[in-house]
């Protein structure tokens, strides 16, 4: 009986036990699995990331939705897991998919600099400098500034250069070299018509380890970004390995139509003082000459050619120019006349219509006109940019008093249509603002 009694209390007590052990696991299944927790936090995390910082990740479509529904959360750290922005739904479907969301690994690309070469003899000075300081204060990319200079003004540029703003330092680089030429007679080259404007010539030679290059004549101002004459490089077709614009537009009053003892360009001409070129091509290709049967390399055509039309030639450089692209128009980009704007487009009256539609993008005050009261509107123009300071507010320093002082020049042919040399001033004003401030605003928000 007793051994019964004890079969019986055991069978109770382990049914018992059976009957909790059933009860205690069905009131664990509804609470959520730890990984499931762990998703929900996550999930918070991820509520609280600047838009910016997922622009670099590929997610779901939920983690987009909560991005946009956030009004929290800039400058708050990101989530523990460095790379992770998904929440619960993400991390199922890609589990459903079989793959883990993993971070888009961006490699930057290498900021890439713009080149630009001048070449400043006498004078010049303060006009290269200006022509440089108009080239910082609308462009966007960084330029790397190449100086051909005699050497008792190599220590001047040196130290004004090192006078600019730390802010406006940290976007150029600088080279100054000596004046040199590798063929031919030094001092014959640096009498050919401005004092060491033919060393230009020499660019693709020199300056073997750059690609491509804008060299601009002292005289230049830029009215809008270095960046946009720059992108011309990329119209360029296959052959094409040099850029610039025509000397006049109109062949009845243009010089070379009319005056020229040479072969030249075209119609009228090409001008020199605003010149790209894609070195490269330039170093490499066989050009075309009136000197041998064959073709020349660039280096080997230069002292020839001189010799040969040096008592026939009146602009130098430029004229050696005209010669070799006559006979290879097929390397040659032509520049509508906006890109190098000179009196000659405004004291016979208005003859250049990209101008007049789009406004003036690179002026050229040749004849001296940004020191003299011959064409005022080119020098209101010099005079405000070179009166600047840099840290000043460009809209009050320098567009208003531009403004101002065109009022003063209406009655001169140059001035009478001042929105000419307005236009891309204001509108390149714009354009650094927005990148430079409103950029930067929305990339820290």
């Amino acid at each position: 009986m007793r051994i019964h009694c004890k079969v019986v209390a055991i069978a109770v007590g382990f049914g018992v036990f059976l009957l909790l052990y059933f009860f205690g696991g069905n009131g664990g299944a509804d609470e959520p699995p730890p990984k499931e927790v762990r998703g929900d936090r996550e999930l918070e995390e991820v509520d609280r990331f600047p838009p910016s910082l997922l622009s670099d990740y590929v997610g779901s479509d939920a983690v987009a939705k909560l991005v946009r529904k956030s009004a929290t959360g800039v400058g708050e750290r990101v989530g523990r897991k460095e790379g992770k922005a998904t929440g619960r739904e993400g991390s199922v479907n890609a589990k459903r998919a079989g793959s883990v969301i993993r971070p888009v690994t961006k490699r930057r690309q290498p900021e890439e600099v713009m080149h630009l070469a001048v070449v400043a003899c006498g004078k010049r000075l303060d006009e290269t400098l200006t022509m440089l300081k108009s080239a910082l204060l609308f462009s966007l990319k960084k330029i790397k500034f190449h100086i051909f200079t005699e050497d008792s003004l190599a220590p001047q540029f040196e130290e004004r250069l090192n006078q600019w703003p730390q802010l406006v330092s940290a976007r150029f680089q600088y080279s100054i070299y000596p004046i040199s030429f590798s063929v031919g007679d030094a001092e014959e080259w640096k009498k050919l018509f401005k004092p060491c404007a033919a060393q230009r010539l020499f660019l693709p030679v020199i300056l073997n380890d750059v690609d491509s290059l804008l060299y601009v004549d002292t005289d230049v101002l830029f009215l809008r970004p270095m960046d946009d004459i720059w992108m011309f490089l990329k119209s360029f077709n296959e052959s094409q390995l040099a850029a610039m614009a025509p000397e006049h537009e109109v062949p009845k009053i243009g010089w070379y139509s009319r005056f020229a003892r040479h072969p030249f360009y075209g119609v009228t001409g090409v001008n020199s003082g605003v010149m790209l070129m894609n070195l490269t091509r330039i170093r490499r290709t066989l050009f075309k000459s009136s000197l041998t049967a064959g073709g020349l390399l660039w280096k080997d055509l230069l002292h020839p050619l001189y010799q040969k039309y040096k008592n026939h030639i009146t602009w130098g450089d430029q004229d050696l120019l005209n010669i070799i692209f006559h006979y290879n128009p097929e390397n040659l980009y032509i520049f509508p006349c906006q890109w190098n704007y000179r009196p000659d487009h405004c004291m016979y009256g208005s003859n250049c219509k990209g101008a007049e539609q789009e406004g003036v993008s690179i002026l050229h005050g040749n004849r001296g006109v940004y020191h003299d009261d011959k064409q005022p509107a080119f020098k209101v123009v010099y005079d405000a940019i070179h009166n600047f300071p840099f840290e000043d507010n460009m809209f009050q320093s320098l567009f208003y008093p531009i403004q101002n002082k065109f009022l003063d020049t209406v009655n001169t042919l140059c001035g009478r249509i001042p929105q000419v040399f307005l236009k891309q001033i204001e509108k390149a004003m714009k354009t650094v603002f927005e990148a430079n401030v409103v950029h930067h605003v929305r990339h820290r928000k």
